[in-house]
């Protein structure tokens, strides 16, 4: 029996991107996967929009928050498996020194948070980042246990799946 494995999500704001991811896997992963997220900068507050997305796809979205990624670092942090960093900012931070012997990727994505305009226009922009998420994660969720045991195979599975786009994966809701 495989282990549940931790990934953390990591963005500057810990807001919106990072917290769809990890409120997706949680939902898609139980059992197999512990998702959590964090940021460089907390904002202190998830995005309303972002709750608004995972509320309309039936994902649950309570008991998410906004923290630093200082919670998963240092000689008390939790060991984590993979930190994944979904915004260009944090991707470019030095990370705190996590705990265990992680592996780091990156899945960029445009930031859903600084799209201006009407109401429309936003739930549009984060329900286009949250395709993509989902995409990747069905791409994640599909990787074999082989894989997982094999750690240049992993980082080179890790780094492809940061290039799906929504239109690249078939979607699962």
């Amino acid at each position: 029996m495989t282990t549940s494995r931790r990934i953390l999500f990591v963005c500057t704001g810990n807001s919106a991107r990072s917290v769809l991811a990890e409120a997706t896997l949680r939902a898609w992963g139980a059992g197999r996967y512990e998702a959590y997220s964090a940021g460089s900068q907390p904002a202190g507050r998830i995005n309303p929009y972002a709750i608004a997305t995972l509320d309309a796809e039936g994902i649950a979205s309570d008991g998410l928050r906004s923290k630093s990624w200082d919670e998963f670092a240092g000689d008390n942090g939790m060991p984590v498996d993979v930190v994944v960093t979904v915004c260009d900012s944090a991707a470019a931070e030095p990370c705190p020194v996590f705990f265990g012997d992680f592996i780091r990727t990156h899945w960029g994505l445009p930031d859903p948070a600084a799209v201006e305009g009407d109401d429309a226009t936003k739930r549009h922009a984060f329900a286009a980042a949250h395709a993509t998420i989902k995409a990747r994660l069905h791409a994640f969720l599909a990787l074999s246990d082989g894989t997982w045991s094999d750690r240049e195979a992993l980082t080179a599975a890790l780094h492809r799946i940061g290039h799906i786009e929504a239109a690249d994966s078939p979607s699962r809701a």
